[in-house]
């Protein structure tokens, strides 16, 4: 519900403030006295395109504030909680217009984009008048204010869910089939692939050591003619340790009667002799070490260069072939279920697919009905709007050529205005005013479904007196027990059904001394009240009779 709204700097306005309550609120005032001024500073606080015409003369900009109080799970705070604005039971949408033509919009004091502020605005506010762009006359909501006018959203939210199951299956055929089909292409691609990598069964870490294996038996073959050379001085027939070995025994002979003369060079030979013995042993080892088999080198240098060649051809290092062979070896398995795989989910698609337009017939026949008692409630709402040879329907379009997550059906609201005319869309058929009590009607027959919660009509009644008035003022206040209700008229008949009566006048500022005028708005008491729908029906001089009229009016309307 609209709270309040501050007006500051737009067009004739200097500084307004106005409080609202709920039920019906109307403003009635003189041609132009600035009535639509008010609108105007409205939708731009709802988001509406602005322009910096709008701004006073001589002021920088002009700025308008609108507090709402929506409920808490109202929608509005859904679509703001996606900007990180958190519920906290006042919303408070601001707009602020440059002269140059710039605008700003805050919801909450945060920054906000006008598209923003406009999806939010439509959340809040209706605003219904003699022009297409201020009435609900766009197709593309009649089947929603359809589905709440028969309290379908839970079998709408069915359907929708179906919808989405057999889409996401559809979606999965489409994926297997493809993958199927560059399956075919790459099948025996994958099958050679795998079968070569699984015949050379690589290793991890198996190229560095062979790697290092090969420059191991490399440096072997170039040290085998030095360790024979040196085996042979050690153990050959050119070998010292004979002749060394007769030297040590015959002075250990001699060592006796020497005296001691030889015991150092015993004991220098004897570990000389030791370290020889050493050393033959060490090269006779050295020997069986560096001795390998002559085709091992051969057979490392083979595999290391296959490897190395299945790297290349693959594009992967060679310590990632063992996992590419796995991954093909993989993909081929995954690819010999997608068959089975498809032909499930086709079964699957299907029974979604029955599942569906079983659930979205089922809400085409609620919706057929709902649409025809719609169409019988505005129907009867018509007589009385000085429309008694209207007709309205709610046409329903099915098949399921229209099939979509909202269902199979597609309605659009038609009118008829001259008995035996053909049924066509609401704009192209009514003019303004009859566009507007069709909307009046359409909406108190919608009541608080379907609906904002703030409901604004733009001179709903114009052109129009007497019992058509009576019975706008009647139906404006029925529908205003539901939804809060602001009307712009001229008819005293709606104003005297008022809850809230604001006066319009447009004023010099500053009467004798500053001769630029300025729209003020005050909340009538019942004495102003009184006075102004006198006024209205009398016109510029006020007669006592136009009072007892209008004490008429608003006691008639208070019973």
């Amino acid at each position: 519900m609209l709270i309040h709204l501050a007006i500051r700097d737009i067009v004739l306005i200097d500084r307004l403030a106005l409080e609202f309550g709920p039920g019906l609120s109307v403003l009635t005032g003189e041609t132009g006295a600035g009535k639509s001024i008010l609108l105007d500073a409205l939708s731009l606080a709802l988001g509406a395109r602005g322009d910096g015409g709008l701004v006073r003369a001589g002021a920088e900009q002009g700025e308008v504030t609108a507090v709402f109080e929506p409920a808490a799970g109202h929608a509005v705070w859904r679509l703001l909680g996606d900007d990180g604005i958190e519920p906290d039971g006042t919303l408070i949408l601001r707009r602020i217009q440059g002269a140059d033509g710039r605008t700003r919009a805050y919801a909450n004091d945060r920054p906000v984009s006008a598209g923003l502020l406009r999806s939010a605005g439509r959340l809040l506010v209706e605003l219904h008048g003699q022009h297409d762009d201020r009435a609900l006359v766009d197709p593309s909501f009649h089947r929603d204010l359809v589905d709440a006018f028969g309290g379908l959203e839970a079998d709408k939210a069915s359907a929708r869910s179906a919808w989405n199951g057999w889409r996401k299956a559809e979606a999965d055929i489409a994926a297997l089939r493809a993958r199927l089909a560059a399956g075919e292409r790459e099948a025996d691609y994958l099958r050679a692939s795998a079968a070569e990598l699984g015949k050379l069964a690589p290793q991890p870490g198996e190229e560095e050591s062979l790697a290092g294996l090969r420059a191991q038996l490399m440096r072997y073959e170039k040290l085998a003619a030095e360790i024979d050379e040196a085996a042979d001085l050690l153990n050959g027939a050119a070998s010292p340790v004979p002749a060394l070995s007769n030297l040590l025994r015959r002075l250990e002979r001699k060592a006796a009667e020497a005296g001691g003369l030889f015991d150092e060079t015993i004991a220098q030979l004897d570990a000389g002799l030791g370290g020889l013995f050493a050393a033959q042993q060490a090269i006779e080892r050295a020997q069986r070490q560096a001795r390998r088999d002559p085709g091992e080198l051969e057979r490392a240098e083979e595999r290391l260069f296959a490897l190395r060649a299945a790297s290349r051809k693959f594009g992967k290092p060679v310590d990632a072939l063992a996992q590419l062979a796995a991954a093909m070896a993989g993909e081929l398995a995954a690819r010999s279920g997608d068959s089975e795989a498809l032909a499930a989910r086709e079964r699957e698609a299907k029974a979604l697919s029955a599942e569906y337009f079983r659930l979205a017939e089922a809400l085409s026949r609620r919706r057929r009905a709902a649409a025809e008692e719609l169409g019988a409630a505005v129907g009867a709402e018509l007589p009385a709007l000085k429309l008694e040879h209207a007709r309205f329907v709610a046409e329903l379009r099915s098949g399921a050529e229209r099939a979509g997550p909202e269902g199979i059906d597609e309605i659009e609201f038609l009118v008829a205005t001259n008995p035996g005319a053909p049924a066509g869309p609401l704009t192209k058929i009514a003019s303004g005013g009859e566009l507007s009590r069709f909307m009046l009607a359409l909406k108190v027959s919608l009541a608080d479904r379907g609906s904002a919660p703030t409901l604004v009509f733009d001179e709903i009644d114009s052109g129009i007196g007497g019992a058509v008035a009576d019975a706008i003022g009647s139906r404006l206040r029925r529908l205003a027990r539901k939804v809060q209700v602001l009307s712009v008229t001229h008819a005293p008949q709606v104003a005297a059904k008022a809850a809230t009566h604001f006066v319009i006048d447009k004023r010099a500022r500053l009467p004798g001394a500053d001769t630029r005028l300025e729209t003020r708005v005050r909340l009538a008491d019942a004495a102003h009240r009184r006075e102004e729908i006198a006024r209205m029906l009398a016109g510029a001089t006020v007669t006592d009779e136009a009072r007892a009229a209008a004490d008429r009016l608003i006691g008639q309307a208070a019973g």
